[in-house]
């Protein structure tokens, strides 16, 4: 066998290189985006972790509070804890670091206990700098940074300036620490504490337990103790790069499949090209069989030649991918969009397993894309083929057919029913495969019932009647042609669908999400790690003042704080914000109505991925947030879930509250953004100038307050949105290509097939161009069915899209928005296209070599 794949099978790939190198291309760009993906959140996620070892150290357990700090004397009764043998002190903060004139740089600052590090997070230990005092990590003023804070303050900056909410400060550089990560200084927890204006509070408390202790005993014990606050978690230090995990998992899968589509259609493709050498070499193929190749072997022989293009491509599409992969840690940190691994920088972790494994997706896939045409080779009967009459196409319409295709897409929309799968939504992705194959299966019923119906109609005229004839009997062939089409264009109407309606629910989420003509915030405020920083840089007296400036008619105010409500997932969003005339339905985009709050409870309202990931249901109390709120010897509050919010921003959840309530929960009065609403005539230049004036009177600098307009946030927003879905619209291309490419070669297959056929048109008295017009009729008859098959489809899987993978990935919902222009444009471009293909594949059928083969049996 290996002889005549040397022999043979490399005569057909030498003689037709650009065409076999179509499959390997194929083959090559679904295994490298796929693998690429792979590589960058793995090298992502390993770095992530490693970042975090480094600055969290080797503790047991860290003991956080679930929404801001908590107070220090808590640390006196953990370290002489009997069970505890280390406990250290952390107060963490985040800051920007001024780095020349405009650059603001996100900078995590850690307070620490220099005396107790050395055991329990080595990484953090202060080293000071030639000629510095060895005791300047006591000192106040004094910072000590690692790599990627230094290499944005300038590697020989002797001070740094940081902005710490509206206050500057200047800090001497005393050396370094060697944590990696993003940016970080550390500095003494006590100076810490006075700087930044935090005294007698932590952020969390690392522990290290005496050997033996049992750590979720220890934990238990904890809770019962009398006195124990209950908004504190204990935490195993381990979790936050397992949370991070977890979350990102549904971001790689999606991402993974997306990239899979190329793969997909790539399979067909495969199949186009095996099919057309299959059919060029058929009486070849019919000669060996005469003289001893069995049709078991010329099966073997070529599945052997779709291994070898699976084969090429799949070690292409690995080193593509690396180098994908390597760029896209260089250029986007690994992040891919997501904003999973703020403030990482990781470098390429290769995996052997991982190539492994893509690399038997790329040779599987050329395998099943070659299984149709080596099953053709092997039941092709080598008489009649040696003769040049070829295999009479059977069309596979039967009722069996019939109903497994309907059988796959009941079973796909009943797979779409289920729950998701460790928060990915494996059945989903196995229903729109169901239902593609189902769909595709009954094709040739399709084509029955409608080309039944034309065929009276068509018989009026002898070229509509011809091509129409040929479809209507040959459905079986018609239904392999366009079958490339229609997987391809569902996939293409599919995302179109699904884009649609995300961009047009983005954009109404937008006009209720900013009522406000002008926003303010602190300069940089936007470039802080998202979670890490509970932002109150206004106080109440500059809010009044900004309210009184001329030309502002209203303010609103905002304030966000980091909330753990479970140590196994990320922390969600505290929102407290003032609404509109007191309404949520007017500063919120909720999701159905508004459930009135009963007395003496407080009204909470919730964003959908609370609702999925902690059932908080409207109507009901939330316990985690009163257990988060519980303050000794007081009576704890009651939350009432009011209503629900779409939320497009905050995938780990949110909750929004009057800020009423939270400054009487608190006690805080600072908020972090300011919203403006203009009078009538009031040009944002002039409101912009006199509060930057207002700034410099009572906060120091002008500089410190930024502004954005609504237009602005609203273009912005929708760009990074258009930006972030490019390459679909670059996968919708390659799909239909593939697909158009798969109908030029299974009309170039039948052509060669029916030389004869069209050579006795000729004689008949059929001009060359009423031969094209035929063969162009079959086309177009044949591609309307596809493009017909493959819209149907595809906006059934754009249903699973919208309505089952985004809220079981992402836990948000979307409006479906179905573009009609848009697709029918998409389609009749197809229906163009694949009528040209035809007309362009059967060019050499109208030639005198198809007159003179009516004479080869003869």
């Amino acid at each position: 066998m290996l002889a005549l794949l040397r022999s043979f099978s490399w005569r057909e790939l030498r003689h037709h290189p650009w065409r076999n190198a179509a499959a390997v291309v194929a083959v090559m760009l679904g295994v490298a985006l796929a693998f690429s993906v792979q590589l960058t959140n793995a090298s992502a996620l390993d770095e992530f972790a490693s970042a975090v070892r480094s600055v969290n150290g080797q503790p047991d357990l860290e003991l956080r509070a679930a929404q801001g700090g908590f107070d220090e004397q808590l640390f006196a009764r953990i370290a002489t804890h009997p069970q505890v043998k280390l406990a250290s002190p952390v107060l963490e903060t985040q800051v920007q670091l001024l780095a020349g004139t405009t650059q603001r740089v996100p900078l995590r600052v850690l307070g620490v206990d220099s005396l107790v590090l050395p055991e329990i997070a080595p990484a953090l230990m202060p080293q000071a700098a030639e000629g510095v005092d060895r005791l300047a990590l006591f000192s106040p003023g004094q910072v000590f940074l690692n790599a990627a804070a230094r290499s944005a303050a300038g590697t020989d900056a002797r001070d740094v300036r940081i902005q710490a909410g509206t206050q500057t400060h200047s800090l001497a550089v005393a050396g370094s620490v060697a944590a990696g990560g993003g940016a970080l200084a550390v500095m003494d927890i006590g100076a810490a504490q006075d700087l930044f204006g935090r005294i007698g509070q932590l952020s969390r408390i690392d522990i290290r337990l005496q050997p033996g202790v049992d750590r979720a005993a220890f934990a238990r014990s904890l809770d019962q103790s009398a006195g124990w606050p209950s908004g504190l978690r204990l935490v195993e230090p381990g979790d936050a790069a397992q949370r991070v995990s977890n979350l990102s998992r549904a971001y790689r899968v999606n991402l993974t499949v997306l990239a899979l589509v190329a793969l997909f259609t790539g399979a067909f493709l495969v199949f186009s090209v095996l099919s057309l050498g299959v059919a060029k070499r058929a009486q070849q193929f019919a000669l060996l069989g005469v003289l001893g190749l069995t049709p078991r072997q010329r099966l073997q022989l070529i599945l052997l030649e779709s291994g070898v293009l699976g084969l090429a491509g799949s070690l292409a599409g690995i080193a593509l991918g690396t180098a994908l992969a390597s760029l896209a840690l260089r250029l986007l940190s690994g992040d891919l969009g997501g904003g999973y691994f703020p403030g990482v920088a990781p470098s390429l972790h290769w995996s052997h397993g991982a190539a492994l494994l893509y690399a038997a997706l790329g040779l599987a896939a050329a395998l099943v894309g070659g299984l149709w045409p080596a099953r053709a080779a092997q039941a092709m009967p080598e008489a009649s083929t040696l003769k040049g009459l070829g295999a009479t196409g059977t069309a596979p319409g039967t009722a069996l057919t019939r109903w497994m295709g309907l059988a796959l897409m009941v079973a796909g929309a009943l797979l779409a029913l289920a729950p998701p799968i460790f928060g990915v939504p494996i059945a989903a992705y196995l229903a729109v495969g169901l239902l593609l194959v189902g769909g595709i299966t009954t094709l040739p019923v399709l084509i029955g019932a409608l080309y039944d119906r034309l065929a009276r109609a068509a018989s009026r005229s002898v070229l509509p009647m011809l091509a129409v004839e040929r479809a209507r009997r040959m459905r079986g062939n018609a239904a392999v042609a366009v079958s490339g089409v229609v997987a391809a264009l569902s996939l293409a109407v599919a995302l179109t669908v699904m884009v649609a309606s995300f961009r047009e629910s983005v954009s109404r989420w937008l006009d209720a999400v900013l009522p406000a003509q002008l926003y303010a915030r602190t300069a940089g405020s936007g470039n802080s790690a998202a979670g890490a920083l509970d932002s109150a840089s206004f106080e109440p007296d500059f809010v009044q003042a900004v309210a009184q400036v001329p030309g502002v008619k209203s303010v609103g105010t905002l304030r966000t704080r980091a909330l753990l409500l479970d140590s196994s997932r990320p922390a969600l969003t505290l929102i407290s914000r003032s609404f509109d005339n007191g309404d949520p339905a007017r500063s919120l985009p909720l999701v159905g109505e508004a459930v009135a709050v009963p007395p003496g409870d407080i009204g909470i309202y919730v964003s959908e991925a609370v609702v999925d990931l902690y059932g908080a249901k409207p109507g009901q109390t939330f316990e985690p947030l009163t257990r988060a709120f519980a303050a000794e010897g007081t009576t704890a509050p009651r939350f009432f879930v009011a209503g629900v919010w779409r939320d497009y921003v905050r995938q780990f959840g949110a909750i929004t509250m009057d800020s009423r309530d939270f400054e009487r929960l608190t006690g805080e009065r600072g908020v972090s953004d300011i919203s403006l609403q203009l009078a009538p005539g009031t040009q944002e230049g002039e409101v912009q100038t006199a509060i930057r004036a207002l700034a410099q009177q009572r906060l120091g600098s002008g500089e410190l307050v930024e502004f954005a307009s609504v237009g602005a946030i609203r273009a912005n927003s929708l760009r990074i949105f258009d930006r972030s879905f490019a390459v679909t619209y670059w996968l919708q291309a390659v799909a239909i290509a593939i697909g158009l490419f798969g109908i030029a070669a299974s009309f170039s297959a039948q052509v060669l097939a029916r030389r004869k056929e069209f050579g006795l048109l000729a004689h008949l008295g059929f001009t060359r161009g009423q031969i094209l017009r035929v063969v162009a009729g079959e086309g177009m008859a044949w591609t309307a069915i596809g493009a017909l098959a493959g819209l149907s489809l595809g906006l059934g899987v754009a249903l699973i899209l919208v309505h089952v993978v985004n809220p079981q990935s992402f836990h948000w919902t979307m409006d479906l928005m179905i573009p009609w222009l848009r697709l029918s444009l998409l389609c009749a471009a197809v229906l163009v296209a694949g009528t040209l293909t035809a007309w362009l594949a059967g060019r050499a059928a109208a030639g005198r070599d198809a007159v003179m083969a009516v004479k080869e049996d003869w």
